[in-house]
């Protein structure tokens, strides 16, 4: 069982790639998403989010036993936030860059109440504060996109 929580827990082995691997979490969630056929329909889409989150409350909590808390190691909270950023929006190059990167600013500045949420327990903690990021990321995505429709 410790095996499949590094599996799940590191994103695949994400986790272990050199420098940011959060990022290369993310750039790895967002290539599921762009490549994958039928990936992005919205029922796919919540059941993997929904999966994917209690997956990573527990391999994240297995996982920091190993590496620490909220350990760089741990990635699958990348995947879960990015694809969060990418609900709703549509399948373009434009849209998908501005996803991945207000995820990234997001995850990375960790802006209240995403840093408290941080703090939870164990996997929770893990998880909940990109489930956050993602939703930012997501609600800048769609203002930006709302904004360049109408101005540009």
């Amino acid at each position: 069982m410790r095996q499949l929580a590094r599996l799940f827990g590191t994103g695949f082995g994400t986790g272990y790639l050199p420098y940011f691997p959060g990022t290369w979490g993310s750039l790895a969630a967002l290539l599921l998403a762009w490549f994958v056929p039928k990936f992005t329909s919205i029922p796919m889409f919540f059941y993997l989010i929904i999966g994917f989150f209690a997956i990573g409350v527990w391999a994240g909590g297995e996982v920091e036993k190993d590496y620490g808390k909220d350990a760089k190691e741990i990635t699958i909270d990348e995947f879960v936030g990015q694809w969060i950023a990418l609900l709703f929006i549509p399948k373009t190059i434009f849209a998908f860059a501005l996803a991945f990167i207000f995820f990234r600013f997001f995850d990375i500045a960790k802006v209240e109440p995403i840093n408290k949420l941080q703090k939870l327990p164990r996997g929770w903690g893990v998880m909940v504060d990109d489930v956050a990021a993602g939703i930012y990321a997501n609600l800048a995505v769609q203002l930006t996109l709302w904004i360049a429709q109408r101005f540009f």
